[in-house]
């Protein structure tokens, strides 16, 4: 895998071998950032790391800061490898958790930018309705998930600002208003 644009722009990382996770690919990644924009100075949030392709794409285009949760003993230890490989450690703070758990031990940290990409085996909703509100009041929570997927954010707190469709995926971006 490479990262696409910003000051890492094409270098290469490695991603878990087996259907354990499922790495974002090129031209969904481009698109979300592409979305997203000027990213310079915040705070992101990647509740599944997979392969860490989020916060890696992220510091490359300014953002000051990630933090990965992967419970995926193998996906933990190749986002480990690339976190040093990429000379990222000063910026890039990587947990081996689950998401449930460490929101539960973490209620309130806060995020300018949520990202949410889940194994879409194991899509539960109220796991990434708990990682949503990580997010500050104006932050954005970007959701990847399945295209059958059916999953909203509660329009009291949430404002769907777009969704972009990519054949095996959906893309989902959420601001947070309270």
């Amino acid at each position: 895998m490479r990262i696409i644009a910003g000051t890492l722009g094409s270098r290469q990382f490695n991603s878990p071998k087996g259907r354990a996770t499922h790495p974002m690919g090129d031209r969904i990644r481009t698109a979300l950032f592409n979305t997203l924009g000027d990213i310079s100075g915040l705070s992101v949030l990647d509740a599944f790391g997979g392969s860490g392709a989020l916060a890696f794409e992220a510091i490359s285009r300014g953002a000051k800061e990630a933090l990965v949760l992967e419970i995926d003993r193998d996906a933990y230890e190749i986002i480990e490898e690339n976190i040093e490989k990429l000379d990222l450690s000063q910026q890039i703070k990587l947990m081996h958790i689950n998401a449930r758990s460490w929101s539960y031990r973490n209620n309130t940290e806060r995020f300018d930018l949520v990202f949410c990409d889940p194994p879409y085996d194991q899509l539960q909703e109220t796991i990434l309705e708990k990682i949503a509100k990580h997010a500050k009041p104006g932050g954005l929570v970007v959701y990847s998930l399945p295209p059958h997927a059916d999953i909203r954010l509660p329009k009291e707190m949430y404002e769907l600002v777009t969704t972009k469709a990519y054949g095996d995926a959906m893309l989902a971006f959420y601001r947070k208003i309270s």
